[in-house]
């Protein structure tokens, strides 16, 4: 069994380090900063996305200059203002000595995804840990999931375990299985409209369906 694991909003959370690098960015280019709360929808797409919404326009340079102000800021010391959500460890040694084959699957530049990984110490559980290019390629899960299938020579097993409609519907364009899990940043409601195979209020409980 190969299970695809998102990581902000899955295996970690990452919401401190990812909203007030948005916030700074915004303070330094002397735009409006909303509040942090009205941020979190932002935690888990792709970051040329998320800027471009923020920001209201397409204007490729101004969402240039803030993403690589929002980068600076998170590669100094955001990336590591996020926290191993509970159980989570617990959990992946119990599915890798199950048998499972685990990678990490997330949209975020595979640079950080991979500092944050080794902060943890969750390296030893995966097989590897796959990300999208600062330049933006294979930020879309569809995309980066299929990237993944090609590179590790892999038919439809795996399964696409996140928290966000990202994550399903990367899933589906690839024709994989998907699980939801609801200690993230989406709600049932997004996830089963995505059309999520399953949905896991724990961690525990995704062990126990995997491994059964």
């Amino acid at each position: 069994m190969h299970l695809f694991f998102d990581l902000d909003g899955t295996l970690t959370d990452s919401r401190p380090g990812i909203v007030s690098g948005i916030q700074h960015a915004l303070r330094t280019l002397g735009l409006d900063v909303p509040p942090a709360h009205a941020l979190l929808r932002f935690i888990g797409p792709p970051t040329h996305e998320s800027f471009r919404e923020i920001l209201g326009t397409d204007d490729p340079d101004l969402n240039a200059r803030a993403i690589a102000i929002y980068r600076e800021q998170y590669s100094k010391s955001g990336l590591f203002e996020n926290s191993v959500y509970p159980g989570v460890a617990e959990g992946l040694a119990v599915l890798a000595e199950a048998g499972a084959t685990l990678y990490v699957v997330t949209s975020k530049p595979v640079m950080f995804a991979a500092r944050i990984i080794d902060h943890f110490e969750l390296r030893s559980f995966f097989k590897a840990v796959y990300g999208s290019e600062l330049n933006g390629e294979r930020s879309h899960k569809g995309d980066l999931i299929a990237h993944v299938l090609r590179t590790e020579n892999l038919g439809n097993d795996p399964w696409m375990i996140g928290d966000r409609l990202h994550d399903i519907r990367g899933a589906k364009l690839n024709s994989l299985r998907s699980a939801g899990v609801l200690w993230g940043y989406g709600s049932r409601e997004e996830l089963t409209e995505a059309g999520a195979e399953a949905i896991f209020s724990s961690m525990p409980e995704l062990c126990d369906a995997f491994t059964s």
